[in-house]
């Protein structure tokens, strides 16, 4: 027999269920013997957990962040999530997929319990299937073929389904469960279990023994038994048990879980009916926000509709116990929608008790969009004005703003690394430098927005203009870097973009004074709310998903905050680089005054910059010249590790430590040093290793450093001159967002033009196109205009 029945009844039963419980459930069901269950239980302390999984249970979550530190957890499974779309049996793919969830969090120490409908569905199949076989049986034997095409299935009573299917449901459970070597057991409940305080003890020791013994109980009203639900049946300040999601909702207030996880076919609460034209997904939902929420149709299965999970949220919200309504459906999430969710991601709708005290991230998207439209309807002299007074008042409110940053480095202060904490300063002299930078922006922005770029007359009176325009709302996340925040902000304000700006904790205080001086100078012209900074609990990987407020990514930090914003991004392109794998070839021909000096400049002036040398590749005729050893003493008295390649090393007899990968960055007094027999050969190495950013040569001979400079295929390739160069401000952009080293739109150091897309105008006279087919009137003449040259005085 794979599967029993528990029930909450009499006390007797009671003390006769658990010792069964523990004799037979864990020997029968899931093959484990009495003996093994220390070791089952041992799984609630595996050493991979890094999160405390207990807390006092009385409050609920404030933040989806929090999440991750649920210990009692409830997942409530709807009909719809739980039965195939002809409503006759299970969608087995959804339930292996919830089953593996279930058991990953388990496995991690969680005390997991599951709500779940089905028994209906399941026995429903099952009737059918003997009707069907019965009546064709009959119908042969009666009145021929001829009449089994005109067979009609009766109406089924749920009841009647319910005993059929709770069963097979529950062994279904069972030998998904045993995959994972974790045991399951069914407790079958009507709303008179609630109600007899009796019952209710019972009903609460057997739940608690069975998480005390690592074993996932598996919850569903009785169907067969249960009375139809009464309308407004709920007692004073308690809810009445009419559907699973009733059902949910008390077990998890009884239980003292932190978390209640319902699961149907919609993504959570819209504002309006989903699937309409303005509907928008709720991310989190406060309590007395009824108002704010219309209430479709019940799913097309099941007792409840969403009007029914709300209300049930709410009373578990009310009793301590955190809950978030999602999709359990949908084929490219419900894989991993359970695990998200406890991990904090952006998945469905949270209910919170604690509103924030600014809006949201959501809020903050439709803000910098409507403001953005607004700055790009400004004259270039307006947008220019917004920026100098942005730089002026970087120098006037000098003290403010170093008070702050100096907050900021106190509390770094032995949590950064040192380079970090460089680029975390500031001073007098940055901020100087900011304003001379900001300064030029304003300069170029003149010509900026609305520049014609073609002009064409496609026919008489139809004439099209190519102009440009901004690309939207930006969102630029960076790391340990303030001074990161004036400079993006002047290019978003001189490009007629909205903007996001997402900066590191560790630079708060920095970022909170700098963001306030940018909407001061924003205000002058009305536009104050086109530049948002995010200080909510977003996750990086959330803001990724805004597809539809955010147009591009710019990510500015270290390379692997790059890759993961990289990889996060779903539908909305993002613009850097991922590594600033920086090489310098040393050829035959170099001089040796200028190889000492561009080395150091390179590696040393600031090892931790994306435009920092990383390799160094030197010709194999300067092995044992008194060039090469310059560069080696050099590099010893800066203090450069040295990490030979694989060829420089077979030239050694002592060598330094071989490096593990050339494809390296190592962002700090460290360099990768290999041989090379030719300029082609660096070439070569470059392609291969290198991540198109910044490649340089060092030689006197041009026709060879020419030949580097078309061949190599990088963003920036310089020819006796440092990597360091590679910037916004030293090539005179001003700024820079970031360095992108993808091949469309923009490459290197994007400045103002790389924040500008273009539209198209076209101005007519009645035209249409017939007009111009084979019999047509009119013929294309497709003439280039002049280009008006705009006064940029």
């Amino acid at each position: 027999m794979l599967s029993r029945v528990y029930r909450s009844g009499s006390q007797s039963f009671t003390h006769r269920l658990l010792p069964w419980v523990q004799s037979t459930t864990l020997s029968r069901s899931c093959r484990v013997q009495p003996s093994a269950i220390r070791h089952v239980r041992s799984w609630s302390n595996i050493p991979f957990i890094t999160v405390p999984l207990s807390r006092m249970h009385g409050k609920s979550f404030a933040h989806r962040s929090e999440l991750k530190h649920a210990k009692r957890i409830v997942v409530k499974l709807g009909s719809a999530v739980v039965t195939r779309g002809d409503e006759c049996g299970l969608a087995l793919g959804r339930l292996a997929s919830i089953v593996e969830q279930v058991s990953v969090l388990q496995n991690q120490g969680r005390e997991m319990m599951l709500v779940t409908s089905g028994a209906v569905a399941f026995g429903k199949q099952r009737l059918r299937h003997e009707i069907l076989l019965s009546q064709s049986v009959r119908q042969a034997l009666h009145s021929g073929q001829n009449q089994l095409k005109e067979m009609a299935i009766p109406v089924l009573e749920a009841r009647a389904c319910a005993a059929a299917g709770q069963s097979g449901l529950m062994a279904l459970y069972e030998a998904m469960f045993t995959q994972y070597s974790i045991c399951a057991a069914q407790i079958l409940v009507t709303n008179l279990d609630f109600h007899d305080e009796q019952k209710r003890r019972n009903l609460n020791g057997t739940l608690h023994e069975l998480l005390r013994m690592n074993i996932v109980p598996i919850v569903n009203t009785n169907d067969a038994v249960v009375p139809p639900a009464e309308p407004n049946s709920d007692l004073q300040g308690v809810i009445s048990v009419k559907d699973n999601d009733s059902l949910a909702a008390r077990l998890a207030v009884e239980m003292k879980t932190d978390l209640l996880i319902v699961l149907s076919d919609v993504e959570g609460l819209f504002d309006s009916p989903p699937g309409s034209d303005d509907a928008k997904l709720i991310d989190i939902f406060y309590p007395g926000d009824q108002q704010s929420v219309t209430f479709g149709t019940k799913s097309r299965v099941g007792m409840g509709g969403m009007e029914a999970k709300v209300k049930a949220a709410l009373w578990a919200l009310q009793g301590g116990t955190s809950v978030v309504i999602a999709n359990g459906t949908h084929p490219k999430v419900s894989g991993h929608v359970i695990t998200d969710i406890v991990e904090g991601k952006k998945v469905g709708t949270f209910f919170s008790e604690v509103k924030p005290a600014g809006p949201t991230v959501e809020q903050q998207g439709e803000m910098a969009r409507s403001g953005g439209r607004l700055l790009a309807t400004l004259e270039p002299e307006q947008r220019a004005e917004i920026i100098h007074h942005l730089a002026d008042l970087l120098t006037d409110q000098r003290d403010e703003i170093l008070l702050a940053n100096k907050k900021d480095l106190e509390e770094a202060e032995g949590r950064l690394a040192a380079p970090l904490l460089k680029r975390l300063s500031l001073s007098t002299s940055k901020l100087n430098s900011l304003a001379i930078g900001l300064r030029q922006i304003a300069a170029s922005s003149q010509d900026s927005v609305g520049r014609v770029l073609r002009r064409t007359r496609i026919a008489k009176d139809l004439e099209l203009e190519q102009v440009t325009v901004p690309i939207g709302v930006l969102l630029v996340i960076f790391e340990s870097r303030p001074d990161c925040l004036p400079q993006v902000a002047a290019l978003a304000i001189a490009s007629g973009n909205g903007l996001l700006l997402k900066g590191g904790k560790e630079a708060s205080h920095s970022n909170r004074i700098l963001h306030l001086l940018t909407q001061e100078a924003l205000s002058i012209h009305g536009v104050k709310e086109a530049v948002q900074l995010v200080n909510t609990r977003e996750e990086v990987e959330d803001l990724c998903r805004l597809d539809k407020m955010i147009d591009l990514i710019i990510p500015r930090g270290s390379s692997q905050l790059v890759r993961n914003i990289q990889k996060a991004a779903k539908g909305i392109p993002v613009m850097g680089h991922s590594e600033g794998i920086c090489h310098m070839y040393v050829d035959s021909e170099a001089s040796v005054d200028k190889v000492t000096r561009l080395v150091r400049d390179s590696k040393c002036e600031y090892p931790a910059a994306c435009n920092a040398l990383e390799t160094l590749l030197i010709h194999r005729d300067l092995l044992r010249t008194p060039l090469f050893d310059q560069i080696i003493d050099m590099l010893r008295v800066e203090q450069v590790k040295i990490h030979a390649g694989p060829k420089f090393a077979s030239y050694l007899t002592f060598s330094p430590s071989e490096v593990k990968s050339l494809r390296t960055e190592y962002g700090d007094l460290e360099l990768c040093i290999e041989v090379v027999d030719s300029v082609q050969e660096a070439i070569d190495h470059i392609h291969k290793y290198g991540s198109s950013h910044t490649d340089v040569i060092v030689t006197e001979n041009e026709k060879t450093a020419e030949f580097f400079l078309q061949h190599v295929d990088s963003a920036c390739v310089f020819w006796n001159a440092s990597t360091r160069f590679s910037d916004g401000y030293r090539f005179g952009l001003g700024a820079e967002v970031g360095i992108s080293t993808s091949r469309i739109h923009a490459r290197g150091p994007v400045g103002l033009e790389g924040l500008l897309t273009t539209k198209w105008l076209l101005r007519g006279q009645d035209h249409v196109v017939s007009d111009f087919s084979e019999h047509g009137s009119l013929k294309y003449l497709h003439e280039s205009l002049p280009i008006p040259q705009r006064n940029t005085n």
